[in-house]
């Protein structure tokens, strides 16, 4: 004969067999496996250009602390150029990241123009891009189709302002040469145009501008050229204290330390000397430490769907004695 059972029993036995069933999975492993969407923290790609240059060192490094403080959040990549000119590398660069199937480029473009092509296969794979230091070229991007967002400072601006402070230690008609960075930069030709800006409307007299390619040996040579041919210059203004101190170098082996005043941009830790002591009258600050991070920041924010692609304006700072 069969046991009567009731209800709530049966549904006792159901449960405690389920319950030893569910004990058994997960014994053999057998769990929900985790949304690994969920998990997986976006790959962002620092692509730079000379790390022998100190403000780009200077910038990976704030980088690499702003990444160790938001380990959670991003994973870091960093990459740089031997040189300012190595166009080719930085090409090779992204097409590594763009093989590493990255989740964005924060990129200073080492060229405004030619490194739109490498930059629209990266975006063609599905990579955000964020630019920043030097801005890229609105054309060339026009016809490649690519919006692709800018963050940094207005390098005109900041030029001038550089400028405006070398012309209060002049006199109108004072004769005076321009160190521009690589010709086809954009940061190049605005600080260029900043320079030319402030200098104009104090009157002076621009006698030649050459390239110093942003680097200070070739800054120095130019330099040693332009005091030779000018005797009576007042005046070098450098796009960048890599130049500068290439400049000033020219100046003291020309026996014209004092005489012949500089200007640079940037902020480099091995201007400020220069400038306490009076060889460099100005340079302007527009916070390397930090630019990285900006792009970083703004490019986070768009993968994670919080903010537009759009261009931000950062600050940049005159620095003087």
């Amino acid at each position: 004969m069969i046991p009567l059972v009731d209800s709530c029993t049966v549904r006792g036995w159901i449960s405690g067999i389920f319950g030893l069933l569910v004990v058994a999975l997960a014994g053999t492993g057998c769990q929900k496996a985790p949304d690994a969407a969920a998990e997986k923290k976006p790959v962002v790609a620092l692509v730079m250009k000379s790390l022998a240059n100190e403000f780009f060192s200077t910038m990976a490094d704030g980088a690499r602390k702003h990444q160790a403080a938001n380990t959670a959040t991003y994973d870091l990549v960093v990459n740089g150029i031997r040189n300012e000119t190595d166009l080719g590398e930085q090409v090779n660069l992204v097409e590594q990241m763009i093989a590493r199937r990255v989740d964005a480029i924060v990129i200073a473009p080492a060229d405004s123009k030619a490194m739109v092509t490498v930059l629209k296969r990266a975006r063609d794979a599905g990579i955000l891009v964020v630019n920043i230091d030097n801005k890229l070229d609105a054309e060339a991007l026009k016809q490649a189709g690519l919006n692709i967002p800018f963050v940094g400072p207005d390098n005109r601006a900041g030029a001038r302002k550089v400028g405006e402070a070398l012309a209060e230690k002049l006199q109108p008609g004072d004769p005076v040469a321009i160190i521009e960075g690589i010709p086809t930069a954009f940061n190049g030709q605005q600080r260029r145009l900043g320079f030319e800006d402030a200098m104009k409307a104090a009157g002076m007299k621009i006698v030649g501008t050459q390239s110093g390619y942003w680097e200070m040996e070739k800054a120095s040579t130019v330099a040693a050229g332009i005091l030779s041919e000018h005797t009576d210059l007042k005046a070098l203004l450098c796009a960048n204290d890599n130049m500068a101190l290439g400049a000033a170098a020219a100046i003291q082996a020309a026996g014209r330390t004092g005489k012949v005043l500089i200007v640079g941009f940037d902020n480099i830790a091995a201007i400020k000397p220069m400038i306490a002591d009076g060889r460099v009258v100005a340079t302007a600050d527009q916070h390397g430490d930090q630019l990285a991070v900006f792009g970083i920041e703004a490019a986070l924010k768009i993968l994670k769907g919080e903010a537009p692609p759009q261009d931000q304006t950062t600050a940049v700072d005159l620095i003087t004695q």
